[in-house]
């Protein structure tokens, strides 16, 4: 299975591009869903979040934590956002890790990782293929001031805390472009699934591997036959999830 890597700037047309993948069948990861499901009430994040930063991030009357008022006291604070790194990323590649494998084993031939600090947090050492969404300055800016209703100035500091777009499109292996329609977008996500998607012949074999190199196991130290076999399945594994 081909792990992909999906991310691009704020406002820039990552989400639209998700939904356009799940269209075409393709499973998406959603990084920003699992943050949330693990901040719920009883995760073990939610407790050392509250363990850290004490009941002023709760939502008022509500055990719910409030996301914005947690964002508000980290986005300039790097110690802070260390430490809340360390409360949750680790739960977040944990649950990520677990949905990936969950589709490789039900004969998906493609997964999409979408996540928004893809470079930032190096997961896209996991991933085959990657690819940015991006759009002009211009065009960010409006739609981020459009959408979360943000002044100039909030905008251009949400813009400039992550990394430029422009490097992450340099890491690339494809860069989506996001300055038309909503229609050439989809049109540009068709275009990737069928120049990545991997055929289902190979997406059998790389099924078929495991089991061959679980079999292969105890013949390996005793026998060429066994020793070539493990490694022709080792060799498929690794083919089919980095592309």
């Amino acid at each position: 299975m081909l792990i992909v890597g999906l991310t691009g700037g704020i406002a820039t047309g990552k989400s639209t591009t998700s939904r356009a993948l799940k269209a075409q069948g393709v499973p998406v990861v959603d990084a920003d869903i699992i943050a949330h499901q693990i901040m719920e009430p009883g995760e073990v994040s939610y407790k050392l979040v509250m363990k850290h930063f004490g009941v002023g991030v709760l939502q008022e009357g509500s055990q719910a934590i409030d996301r914005a008022k947690l964002g508000g006291i980290i986005f300039n604070d790097p110690d802070k956002r260390q430490l809340l790194n360390k409360c949750t990323h680790p739960y977040v590649r944990r649950r990520i890790a677990y949905a990936v494998f969950k589709y490789y084993i039900q004969g998906y031939a493609m997964c999409v990782l979408d996540i928004p600090l893809l470079f930032e947090s190096g997961l896209d050492r996991l991933c085959g293929k990657v690819a940015v969404v991006s759009c002009s300055p211009e065009q960010q800016m409006a739609r981020l001031i459009s959408r979360n209703g943000f002044s100039l100035e909030e905008a251009e500091a949400r813009i400039k805390s992550q990394m430029p777009i422009n490097e992450k499109e340099k890491r690339a292996t494809m860069v989506l472009d996001n300055n038309g329609s909503i229609e050439e977008l989809e049109s540009s996500v068709r275009d990737l699934v069928n120049d990545w998607k991997p055929s289902l012949v190979r997406t059998v074999c790389a099924l078929v591997a495991p089991v061959g190199l679980l079999v292969s196991l105890p013949f390996a130290r005793t026998s060429m036959c066994g020793l070539g076999t493990l490694c022709a399945c080792a060799a498929w594994i690794v083919g089919s999830i980095f592309g």
